[in-house]
């Protein structure tokens, strides 16, 4: 809807607003005879960022913001004290492994309570326990008296947090987006904000490391949650209709298992996830490795190569969210997969800091493409009563095998290095990328339907 307009020889200038409503977004539209740039750029922001004409979306959006940054600055931190502390590359794997371990394990039953309980009130619990969690690393390090086994055991209750958490958070996006044809919208700007937190953390860390010391980063991390916290207080949530359940957990978890492995496109999603999640996710176990052994560098190489790959992540969330609706992001996976595979081959082999900076974005690209892709097409085709089980399965395949993966990728590490380990998981994921190809068309005769009764698509394919 257009507020006012104001004509100039040579120019028109408009405003208009996303939603007219309290909290609404303004734009400003200018035209010059035979020249629309202006016109199209602002339309192609409207529409890139639509969803945050949702209140309650803007709000997650805002502290989710500030709080994913001490998340990445806490994550760059934890590993570099681990091999600082100890320098051994069998226990980066083993903290990772800590870390992720209980989102395997527990994933399935934090589906069905997802289900089962308000989502809203669970996220709540999960971020002030993280900040706990954050706080508590802070004060063990200022004392003076932090251990490697400290940080195993707070790794193992932020993967207990997490377990919850995710299933939760990525459940609870549908709730916040009332138009449905938004959904892969906000998703696509959830994982922006990820990697754009992703993308400063690092650098952050890198500084704050090399001047303060790790545990100004664990500090910061656990104030940041404040303003999350903060955020999920002040929405205004209508509370989702639930059916009080008579079965038991144990039969939602059949049920929810029998949902997502005997519906094609899900089960080849998972199935490529848990594959890249497991042989290609390491590679941020290995990255304190390759700035200090192979690159020669220390915290800021760390820190940059980190910045990097979020990058090149935030460009490809960017690029998700630009897109009007879900048609072809199917076709979109396999491709992401296969570059984020090339992507760790060509930087395992590279020994310059300034041919791995561009590597790291690319791969970091290629990562983002295949995440966000696959999550936006299982939530767009997923049945809303089965919602927090399938996301669960999402968090044991993108989450949950990783500690696998990090294991792994010490074990090999410390057997025949770093570069050839990260070699060997590239090329697993650019086979799996090969494999979800062959089965593009049994995927796509099970999601058109779902598209069609949505009015996403129309017509026989």
């Amino acid at each position: 809807m257009t507020n006012f307009e104001v004509s100039f020889p040579g120019l028109k200038i408009s405003c208009f607003t996303l939603k007219n409503q309290p909290g609404e977004w303004n734009f400003f539209s200018m035209h010059t005879p035979g020249n629309t740039h202006w016109s199209k750029t602002l339309k192609g922001l409207k529409n890139t960022f639509r969803s945050l004409q949702y209140r309650n979306y803007r709000l997650f959006f805002g502290g989710q913001s500030i709080s994913l940054i001490g998340t990445w600055i806490q994550r760059i931190a934890m590993p570099w004290l681990v091999y600082h502390l100890t320098g051994s590359v069998v226990l980066l794997g083993v903290v990772g492994f800590a870390g992720q371990i209980p989102t395997f394990l527990l994933a399935s039953y934090a589906g069905v309570i997802t289900d089962r309980r308000n989502r809203y009130h669970i996220l709540i619990a999960t971020q002030v326990l993280a900040m706990l969690q954050a706080l508590t690393l802070a004060l063990l390090f200022f004392l003076g008296i932090i251990q490697v086994w400290h940080i195993i055991a707070l790794s193992i209750l932020l993967g207990l947090i997490n377990a919850f958490d995710v299933p939760a958070r990525q459940s609870f996006v549908i709730e916040m987006v009332e138009k449905k044809q938004d959904l892969g919208n906000a998703i696509a700007l959830n994982s922006s904000m990820v990697n754009g937190a992703r993308l400063l953390g690092p650098s952050i860390a890198g500084v704050l490391i090399a001047v303060t010391g790790e545990g100004v980063c664990f500090l910061i991390n656990g104030l940041s949650y404040l303003v999350v916290i903060a955020s999920l207080l002040n929405m205004k949530v209508t509370p989702r209709q639930i059916r009080k359940k008579t079965t038991r957990i144990i039969e939602e978890l059949k049920e929810g298992y029998h949902y997502t492995f005997g519906f094609a496109p899900i089960k080849s999603i998972i199935l490529l996830l848990a594959l890249v999640s497991l042989m290609g996710m390491p590679y941020n176990v290995l990255m304190p490795v390759f700035a200090k052994e192979v690159l020669h560098g220390d915290s800021h190489t760390f820190g940059f190569l980190m910045g990097a790959s979020g990058l090149g992540a935030i460009t490809g969330a960017m690029y998700l969210a630009s897109r009007k609706n879900v048609i072809g992001l199917e076709r979109l996976i396999p491709a992401a997969a296969a570059v984020f595979g090339l992507g760790l081959i060509a930087f395992s082999q590279s020994r310059f800091f300034w041919l791995s900076m561009p590597l790291m974005v690319i791969t970091g690209l290629g990562m983002m493409l295949t995440m966000a892709s696959s999550n936006t097409v299982i939530q767009t085709v997923v049945d809303d009563s089965k919602r927090g089980r399938v996301m669960s399965f999402y968090a044991m395949a993108f989450m949950g095998t990783a500690p696998f993966g990090s294991l792994f990728a010490g074990a090999v590490a410390k057997a025949v290095g770093a570069p050839l380990t990260l070699t060997i998981g590239g090329v697993a994921v650019v086979l799996g990328a090969l494999l979800f190809a062959r089965q593009l068309p049994k995927i796509r005769e099970g999601i058109f339907p779902v598209y069609r009764e949505m009015g996403i698509r129309s017509g026989k394919q």
